[in-house]
């Protein structure tokens, strides 16, 4: 794959500001990705080089360019994709999302988010250690185990915990809690329902191009926030769309992915919880 030059760069950062801009995202956020687009393009050396070179801290010594943008940076550089752009289109599905691990790949990515109820690599990663990922057509015990350690490495700090543990439903002090995400959630669908938010017009499942997607960015407790109903073809085929809600979540370079959906039996029927952390949740509820 060429190495994409420093104005391709520029270009994917200011795009990614165009988008934050028009969906209303904290104006800060917007300008350090305008200036970080600027710093890329104006630099005396070639950006990607520093990216295969690993010199990690000689990007960060660009003007404007933190950890967060850095990370930004180098998927492109590294991939020629930018999940956070994508995010912000509307356009990564989970397959897509699950294909980017190492040994998965594009059939075996759908497969998953056909097979499974998840959406993230988070909740992929506790797939990985509970044995569902195992009885998805193509995934032996090896090919799982290898997984699990790609995993490790594209995760936060905590899921490099959790996967030295086997714990897959621990509190992880890498993620916003759940009080927060659940606050992000009801103020999300409060706002979309009241029509108050910028909707997108996301390619997958809308042929006539309509812009029916709320996107919503907020920041709480140091996390940037940002919340849209779940466009992926298990939302759409249980009807789902306007239940399920996908969060994304960063802060100073760690990112990571929540849904939210409303739980049906049991001791939290009709409450929300997100997936993936519902011994957090009930803790949640027994506290209000």
């Amino acid at each position: 794959m060429p190495k994409p030059s420093n104005k391709e760069i520029a270009h994917v950062l200011d795009t990614i500001a165009d988008l934050l801009e028009a969906q209303d995202a904290n104006p800060h956020r917007v300008r350090a990705y305008r200036t970080g687009a600027q710093s890329v393009e104006d630099a005396d050396e070639q950006v990607a080089n520093l990216v295969h070179e690993g010199k990690q801290e000689d990007l960060r010594e660009l003007p404007g360019i933190g950890k967060g943008l850095a990370g930004v940076i180098r998927e492109y550089v590294e991939t020629g994709r930018s999940g956070l752009l994508e995010r912000l289109q509307g356009e990564m599905s989970p397959g897509e999302l699950f294909a980017q691990v190492p040994g998965i790949g594009p059939t075996l990515g759908k497969r998953i988010a056909q097979t499974l109820d998840v959406q993230s690599l988070e909740e992929l990663e506790r797939a990985a250690h509970d044995g569902r990922l195992q009885q998805v057509e193509g995934f032996g015990e090896e090919r799982v185990r290898n997984v699990r350690v790609a995993l490790a490495g594209m995760l936060s700090r905590a899921a490099q915990r959790r996967a030295a543990t086997g714990r897959s439903d621990e509190p992880d002090q890498d993620q916003p809690d759940v009080g927060t995400l659940l606050e992000v959630d009801a103020e999300y669908r409060r706002r979309a329902e009241a029509g108050e938010l910028k909707k997108i017009a996301p390619k997958r499942f809308n042929p006539d191009n309509e812009a029916w997607l709320p996107i919503m960015h907020t920041e709480e407790d140091g996390w940037s926030f940002t919340a849209l109903y779940s466009n992926t073809a298990r939302a759409h085929d249980l009807d789902k769309t306007h239940d399920w809600v996908v969060i994304y979540f960063d802060q100073d370079g760690e990112e990571g992915q929540a849904t939210v959906v409303t739980k049906h039996g049991g001791s939290l029927d009709g409450k929300r919880i997100v997936r993936g952390r519902e011994t957090e949740s009930k803790g949640y509820y027994e506290q209000q």
